[in-house]
């Protein structure tokens, strides 16, 4: 298994170096005191900051006392974790400037391989700004300010861990991508949602070759949300799918009864519980306002889409339905570009197992993940090819974008004025990443943070 990157935290006696080594790991580990000398012996934990992992280490205050002594000890301990890291990250206090103790590690920490990050710790307010100045002594190409106790700085710690940790990461995920390759992601949850009428359950029969579900003319026949266990059989491999038969969806001004109104809400509430849904539209009605609606809901709760157009073998002129439904959809579902449309029926079984294979492709799409270092290549090559406007005059930088989460895509990006960002370039990002990522036909979350330098002004 390929190791993670390991960062180890030096510097003299209570610059917080604890402090920053509970943020890194998310969880109070070290123990944190005004008093110095509180941690004697190096910790190690799982370190997370803005997508990159690392290992973290925290390490005892580097003191000038004999090896025999237990400062001394400690000191040999702090040598050898620096020695055995990629990157030394080196406090120093801000508040109280450069001290000889100080410029001590930093001659010990040159005359070392490992390469070392400097950064001014307490540097909130006003108090620190003399202290970030003094670093500059100390003969490092960089410093930044950073408080660890209060959260500020962080980004400017990404932007310098960064070309250290991203190489191991990159290895790690291929070894996992690699490793896990044949491991399923478990039974796919597929529902199946419409208005009344639309063949919903004619279509989960046939798919599972058997009238488990009621049907018939009459609409809203269905009313609870069904869960119905399928084993799709393809190619000789069995794949475990739930699928969920839905009640239809009318448009809310035309839901009084009380009981079609739960009926409603339970189907939504299969959607929320749903991997991908199938939106299925009846062929021979086409598309309707109403159906859009439904779409636009089941990608703001963040869910795969496929819109099935059902009835196929009744339909009248189908390549002109066909054509028409493909453009109603990219004009009323502009944000999500590339939603899959095939023509199926329910009655005969034509399309069904490509609508199934489809639907497992786009839970691919949908639990993807992109690496830290193939995201941001793909990031700059974007901002560089079409910088973000400069609204007043005034220049909106985006310095990096990271991978939050999955189930949906989400993404955040950092820099400065985000917010007076347009929409139509948070579009141009998005079609980009759907484009050059692979994420076609999935709802993508793309969030903006404000990262501020007050040295920068």
């Amino acid at each position: 298994m390929a190791r993670s990157a390991t960062i180890a935290i030096v510097g003299r006696p209570n610059v917080g170096k604890s402090t920053l080594f509970n943020r890194l790991v998310g969880k109070r580990l070290a123990l944190v005191d005004d008093q110095p000398g509180v941690t004697r012996d190096r910790r190690e934990g799982d370190g997370q900051l803005l997508g990159l992992e690392f290992l973290i280490v925290d390490t005892a205050g580097f003191e000038d006392q004999d090896a025999a002594t237990l400062p001394g000890r400690m000191r040999v301990q702090t040598e050898k974790a620096v020695r055995e890291a990629d990157a030394a990250l080196f406090l120093i206090d801000a508040r109280a400037g450069v001290t000889p103790l100080d410029e001590e590690i930093a001659r010990w920490l040159r005359s070392e391989d490992t390469p070392v990050i400097l950064a001014a710790n307490k540097a909130e307010g006003k108090q620190g700004e003399a202290g970030l100045m003094e670093a500059y002594s100390l003969g490092f190409d960089t410093v930044f300010a950073l408080s660890a106790e209060h959260g500020e700085g962080l980004v400017d710690l990404f932007d310098a861990l960064r070309p250290i940790v991203e190489p191991f990461m990159d290895v790690e995920e291929t070894a996992a991508i690699e490793g896990d390759e044949d491991e399923p992601l478990g039974p796919l949850k597929l529902a199946i949602v419409g208005r009344p009428n639309a063949g919903k359950s004619t279509l989960i029969n046939r798919m599972i070759g058997e009238d488990r579900l009621i049907t018939g003319p009459e609409a809203g026949i269905t009313r609870d949300s069904i869960r119905v266990d399928w084993q799709w059989e393809k190619d000789g491999e069995v794949h475990p799918i739930q699928l969920f038969d839905t009640a239809g969806m009318r448009k809310r001004a035309k839901v009084q009864d009380k009981l079609e109104k739960l009926s409603v809400a339970d189907a939504f509430h299969a959607v929320d519980f749903a991997e991908v849904v199938v939106l299925l539209l009846d062929a021979t009605k086409g598309l309707e306002a109403q159906d859009l609606r439904i779409a636009d809901r089941v990608i703001e709760e963040g869910r795969g889409l496929i819109v099935a157009l059902n009835k196929w073998d009744v339909a009248q002129d189908p390549s002109s339905l066909f054509n028409g439904v493909r453009a109603a959809l990219d004009d009323g579902l502009s944000q999500i570009k590339g939603v899959p449309l095939l023509s199926i029926s329910g009655a005969t079984g034509k399309g069904i197992d490509t609508l199934v294979r489809v639907a497992f492709e786009q839970r691919d799409i949908w639990t993807s993940r992109v690496s830290t270092a193939r995201l941001n290549r793909w990031f700059e090559g974007a901002v560089t090819a079409n910088p973000p406007p400069a609204p007043g005059g005034k220049r909106i930088k985006l310095r990096y974008i990271t991978q939050a989460r999955t189930r949906p895509p989400t993404f955040i990006v950092f820099g400065s004025r985000t917010d007076a960002l347009p929409a139509s370039y948070t579009r141009y990002l998005t079609n980009g990443m759907r484009k050059e990522l692979g994420f076609q036909g999935v709802p993508i979350r793309l969030n903006f943070r404000n990262t501020r330098n007050p040295y920068d002004d």
